[in-house]
């Protein structure tokens, strides 16, 4: 037996290496090309856009250590280069006809990418890496890229290992003289630009393998392959995404007689007799970005699509189109700039600006903004709140963004409805940043202990009510205590949005103490509770795997409720069967009992009803629309609630919520209020979540006085709730090619929104009328593009589509039980996709290719349940042909 020792000592007098080994005074002489293609991510690459450099590539050994045969210095030359399509085109077509290599690279870089590199390799891997020092980035990435190459272990196993990618877990597959190298990219740590959106629905998914397969001879290359591939989707349209994939190709054509070793006991002798210049420079990629020459400066692009940004035109694509240009030039400018266009626009389309400078999100869009907007003057009310919105809608707020509104908020603000959106809007970025890991943030711990503080400590109704809608969007766990106390003993509108505050929370949140509470407030094992307030509370129960027992009781409750909640609680229930919600086995249960389930119980009549339906059901994913109306016994409304969800398998989102909720108007029509809303003062609001974002409600009236000016000086003009550009997909990500040049992958996705609402009624007819109108247009933007500084290779996705979507109920009280017809309505929706592969040279020789396609997407009046639409059929026949005086 001999010991390890004495094994290693005869491995190395043998020549026996662990990396690739090559002998002394021989000249290889290789093959190389690199090759990039971009394209849609199922497209064959026999069409995508791209390109391929070729080149020969000499390489030579230089020195090999006395000591260690494992530690090798091999100097690699290029030569040769050639620049080409990809794939086969028309001379039309082709880019690069008739252009040298020269032209095409320029002289400079040409020259510079055939300066040799010297690479040191101990045990197959990169020790050093030797090059000229004052080289542009982009030739030495790509010597870089072909360094790397030779960067291989001949053992199976795993490593951290550096490369052009940067410190990468790397796991080797060996079989006879085939070595295969598996590189995770996710795992790369490198200096990269990018930022994703805050909603994973909204977000893109991406996908990036890395593959190398080495083929040996003599214990060196005789060929590599090899393939990166990066696969970008929306999220929630998988037809939208692209591919970029990068090939490397290394063949060993001859080997030939060659220089001799240099003589020389360290490295550093031997780099200093080969040329002094040489420098050890790190493998890892440096950033290289390409300048634009020929783009338009900020005020020109603003110039070109200003007029999309009129107010009136903003439930068009085109506007959601030119909103999210803006913000890419934005994020390229200086404060000067931006404050430049900000301080010369006018007040038409100042607020849009606003919008655009904001969801940019640049250091420098924040600074010019804050520079502009003074929260001490009430006149610029509606750019503070557009501001606001924008900070609440952000896509990747930073730190710095929420300590800059928690100072305002501190600090001097002229209009009290700004104060609160304020806070409600650090409560929105309090989740944000939590969400991703930032709960810690010293700006997100002050902002925390303000809003639950003051909270604590607030007398005013007004005050509590802000602080409370911050929590509706900050969902602070820390914070249940405080809303259980307000749900249970606080009064009127502010018990209803504690509960609806917790109804927000992930059932996982729902403690024992709360659904304690939340049964005491149904059952009125207390106090007497408003409707509203206990229709939530069950809502709650109901929605947070609830017990056996805790269905039954709710259950037994029906029949003793007041006469409207005993219907809407049957519509919950049924509901919840129908649409076969996470508790609807537990509802069966408790139906075998017929106790629970009897004739008396579910033929209570009432006009207030509960509905869920599907939008669409789709692979990616599914949207959801809910309606719900409650009505007090004299047949005012009391709450409706339109939702709008989305969801895939792993998360949702909560589009759409527009709540309208009415109290203390059965004096208007001598009518006797329901129990516990007695002294309820005269009041109707509508208040709005969008895309999870909780906004501030909007006041139709409050108090007597204020209803009977109101219907005397009624427009029937519905009331603005939100209008504005919202940037929903926000996604960058730029990806350093193992082949040398970089890529990038930006997806950005604007929405041009309009809603309002309106509550009428006719006191003539006995009529009453709620409508909630959507206008939505949609503009998705995809670009991923390889920048290889003389040719820009890429694809270009548009998505657009607008729509409207209405929600009327109209409710008849001449008779009882009353006439109520619910309708929600979407018009003809035009839908367009357009996709532009192209390849560009600085001088402006493009080619592209473009597919377009349209369609139409029809009409449609969602389905609700079959008692509504024979309602309906009442409602309208009954309906007179004057239209009455409406308010």
């Amino acid at each position: 037996l001999v010991n390890s020792k004495t094994l290693f000592v005869f491995a190395f007098q043998t020549g026996h290496t662990t990396g690739p080994s090559l002998s002394n005074d021989k000249l290889y002489k290789f093959a190389y090309s690199a090759e990039v293609y971009v394209d849609r991510v199922k497209a064959s690459l026999q069409k995508s856009a791209g390109y391929r450099i070729s080149s020969g590539v000499d390489v030579n050994l230089l020195w090999r250590n006395p000591d260690n045969d494992d530690d090798q210095l091999i100097k690699i030359t290029i030569k040769d280069v050639q620049v080409e399509n990809v794939n086969e085109r028309p001379a039309a077509k082709n880019i690069f006809k008739e252009k040298s290599t020269e032209k095409i690279i320029g002289k400079e870089y040409l020259e510079a990418l055939q300066r040799p590199i010297v690479v040191e390799l101990v045990r197959g891997k990169v020790k050093t890496f030797y090059s000229y020092q004052n080289e542009p980035g982009f030739t030495q990435n790509i010597k870089r890229g072909l360094a790397s190459l030779f960067q291989l272990q001949l053992h199976s196993g795993s490593s951290r290992e550096v490369d052009i990618s940067g410190k990468c877990n790397t796991t080797y597959h060996v079989r006879q003289d085939q070595v295969t190298k598996i590189k995770d990219l996710d795992s790369c740590e490198i200096e990269k630009k990018g930022f994703t959106s805050h909603s994973r629905i909204l977000d893109v998914s991406k996908k990036a393998t890395s593959a190398t397969v080495y083929v040996l001879e003599d214990s060196f290359i005789k060929s590599i392959k090899a393939e990166e591939n990066f696969v970008f989707v929306l999220n929630y349209r998988r037809k939208t995404g692209a591919k970029i994939v990068s090939k490397q190709r290394l063949e060993l054509k001859s080997v030939q007689a060659g220089m001799g070793l240099i003589a020389a006991k360290q490295v550093s002798g031997v780099i200093k007799t080969l040329d002094p210049n040489y420098v050890a420079m790190p493998l890892e990629a440096e950033p290289v970005k390409s300048e634009c020459k020929k783009c338009p400066s900020l005020a020109e692009h603003w110039k070109n699509i200003r007029e999309h940004m009129h107010p009136d035109k903003l439930s068009k694509p085109e506007a959601a189109k030119s909103f999210l240009s803006f913000i890419q030039n934005i994020r390229k400018a200086t404060k000067e700039e931006i404050l430049k266009i900000i301080r010369s626009e006018n007040k038409e389309f100042l607020p849009q600006v606003v919008d655009a400078v904001t969801s940019a999100q640049t250091p420098e869009s924040l600074e010019a903004i804050l520079e502009f907007l003074d929260f001490k003057d009430a006149s610029t009310f509606i750019l503070q709140e557009r501001f606001l919105y924008a900070c609440g809608f952000a896509s990747h707020p930073s730190e710095a963004l929420l300590k800059s509104l928690t100072e305002k908020f501190k600090g001097d603000v002229a209009k009290e409805e700004i104060r609160e959106t304020l806070v409600i809007v650090m409560g929105a970025l309090i989740r944000k940043l939590c969400d991703r890991g930032g709960c810690k943030l010293p700006a997100v711990l002050e902002a925390r202990r303000l809003i639950v503080n003051r909270l604590e400590k607030a007398n005013k109704d007004d005050n509590v009510q802000m602080y409370l809608l911050a929590l509706k969007n900050a969902l602070l766990p820390e914070a249940i205590p405080v809303l259980l106390k307000y749900a249970e003993s606080g009064e009127g509108p502010i018990s209803s949005l504690a509960a609806t505050t917790l109804q927000r929370y992930d059932p996982s949140f729902l403690t024992k103490e709360v659904k304690e509470t939340m049964n005491r407030i149904y059952h009125q094992t207390r106090r007497v509770h408003e409707k509203t307030v206990r229709t939530t509370a069950a809502a709650i129960i109901l929605n947070s795997n609830p017990s056996y027992m805790e269905v039954k009781n709710i259950l037994l409750s029906i029949g003793e409720l007041p006469m409207e909640m005993n219907k809407y609680m049957l519509s919950m229930i049924q509901d919840i069967l129908h649409f076969e919600m996470p508790s609807s086995k537990t509802v069966r249960q408790v139906l075998k009992d017929m106790r629970a389930h009897n004739y008396d119980r579910f033929s209570k009549i009432g006009s207030s009803s509960a509905y869920t339906g599907y939008i669409t059901r789709g692979p990616d994913v599914s949207s959801t629309y809910s309606l719900d109306i409650l009505y007090s016994g004299s047949g005012i409304l009391r709450r409706s609630n339109m939702n709008i969800h989305v969801f895939d398998r792993n998360t949702e989102l909560h589009a759409i919520q527009v709540v309208i909720e009415a109290q203390g108007l059965e004096s208007i029509i001598a009518a006797t209020p329901d129990e516990g809303e007695e002294n309820l003062d005269s009041f109707a609001g509508m208040s709005a979540i969008l895309f999870d974002f909780q906004l501030r409600p909007v006041t139709f009236f409050q108090g007597y006085g204020d209803l009977m000016s109101k219907m005397l000086s009624a427009t029937g003009d519905p009331m603005n709730v939100v209008k504005g550009l919202v940037l929903l997909t926000d996604f960058l990500q730029e990806i350093q090619l193992q082949s040398g040049p970089t890529a990038s992958a930006e997806f950005l996705g604007g929405l041009a929104i309009d809603i309002s609402g309106g509550m009428e009624f006719s006191l003539w007819y006995r009529e009453s009328k709620t409508n909630v109108k959507n206008r939505v247009a949609m503009f998705i933007a995809g670009n991923t593009e390889v920048d290889s500084f003389f040719v820009k290779s890429g694809m270009e996705t548009t998505l657009e589509a607008e729509t409207a979507l209405d929600f009327i109920s109209t409710v008849q009280f001449s008779q009882y039980p009353f006439l109520v017809c619910m309708q929600m309505d979407r018009v003809e929706s035009p839908f367009r996709t357009h996709m532009t592969k192209y390849e560009s040279l600085p001088s402006g020789r493009r080619y592209t290719a473009r597919r377009g396609k349209a369609a139409t997407l029809a009409g449609n009046e969602y389905p609700l349940h079959q008692e509504n639409s024979n309602m309906c059929k009442k409602v309208f026949s009954a309906k007179s042909d004057s239209a009455g005086s409406w308010f």
